[in-house]
């Protein structure tokens, strides 16, 4: 029975000297844990960013569409005038053939951004 006592003690001893030597699991993930959240807040500045210059140009556009068609309800030239000068660039190439891949590069804007101008310009004159 004493043995059997001393086994487990000096077993229990060793295994206490060896867990002070091992890598800690939960400094890890605490590790981890910084990154994701790190990498989340600048992932949610940027999308910020992408909103309020997205927003802009909506309003914008929103703010020239109502005097288009308050004023000038069959002058298109007047309307393409007054759009900003991202929208048409993006069209512009869209209509020369570059794909969304070339104009995300020349323009700096995302994909999506270039899909929803394009998609936007093409309804419109769909209905116009």
């Amino acid at each position: 029975m004493v043995y059997a006592l001393g086994t487990l003690l000096v077993i229990g001893l060793v295994l206490l000297i060896i867990s002070f030597f091992m890598n800690s699991r939960f400094k890890e993930i605490e590790t981890e844990l910084e990154q994701l959240s790190m990498d989340h807040i600048q992932n949610q500045y940027v999308m910020n960013n992408k909103l309020k210059v997205l927003e802009e140009e909506l309003l914008t556009g929103t703010i020239n569409l109502g005097e288009y068609s308050s004023q000038h309800s069959k002058n298109d030239d007047l309307f393409k005038q007054k759009e900003p000068t991202v929208v048409k660039r993006v069209v512009g190439l869209f209509e020369d053939g570059y794909s969304f891949k070339e104009i995300e590069e020349q323009t700096g804007l995302s994909q999506d951004d270039i899909k929803v101008i394009v998609h936007q310009k093409t309804n419109k004159q769909a209905f116009a």
